[in-house]
């Protein structure tokens, strides 16, 4: 099917969103890395098939061009989240080694005094200790939350997972098991309950058609687009 000069959003798992986007100038698919995300260029014509097929062909390279486009933020004394359901904040220590104190949503990573923010290793540590904590109360938060909606909702599933995606921030598979991204930890409340409605709607409808948005308007109080355009609007990912 031929697109007009809207912009289209495509969801990869590896790699992540893409924004398409028809241009009369244009002659081939040209691919743009901004951050996390790309934005694509495509010629009067093109089909959406026709995008899916050339990331799937130029994978490694966009990968490499994701990469190289994007700059973690520093993890040091500075560095916060700030979620409704998770906080979490760096602080000096007098010993020398490494603590993490919880207490309730609160996560505090206490680091030695000589710490050295600036060294690759470090931060690379320091990225692991900090998704690991958003795993943490992940598993704490959605499952409880995702049973709720469901008995609410009158709807059931055979399983629930919590993996650290940065291309979807969640998935049903056939037999009714949800996968949910880490990084739902990072969305505001109505958002992940999106989420998860909308995983909890593929149990019932796995594809996107008509049924499925009727389910999930009903479910969502005729809000179910709305949100998913405020969705687009966060990265699944936290660096």
């Amino acid at each position: 099917m031929a697109m007009n000069n809207e912009i289209y959003t495509c969801d990869d798992p590896e790699l992540g969103r893409f924004h398409v986007c028809v241009s009369t100038r244009a002659r081939r698919l040209t691919f743009r890395a901004k951050e996390r995300e790309f934005w694509v260029t495509i010629p009067v014509g093109a089909s959406l098939s026709e995008v899916k097929r050339a990331i799937d062909s130029l994978r490694p390279r966009l990968r490499t061009l994701l990469d190289r486009a994007f700059t973690p933020p520093v993890i040091d004394l500075k560095y916060r989240i700030e979620a409704p359901c998770i906080r979490l904040s760096l602080e000096t220590g007098t010993g020398s080694r490494f603590l993490l104190r919880r207490d309730g949503e609160e996560v505090r990573v206490v680091c030695p005094p000589d710490t050295d923010f600036a060294d690759s290793g470090r931060q690379e540590w320091l990225r692991q200790v900090v998704t690991e904590a958003l795993r943490r109360r992940a598993k704490e938060v959605l499952p409880l939350r995702l049973e709720m909606l469901a008995r609410s909702n009158g709807l059931t599933y055979s399983a629930v997972k919590i993996n650290s995606s940065a291309g979807r921030w969640g998935s049903c598979s056939g037999r009714g098991s949800i996968n949910l991204s880490l990084y739902l930890m990072l969305l505001p409340l109505h958002l992940i309950d999106y989420v998860l409605l909308h995983e909890l709607a593929h149990t019932r409808e796995m594809n996107h058609g008509p049924r499925f948005w009727a389910l999930l308007d009903r479910m969502t109080g005729g809000r179910a687009r709305a949100l998913r355009d405020e969705l687009r609007q966060y990265h699944c990912s936290l660096f």
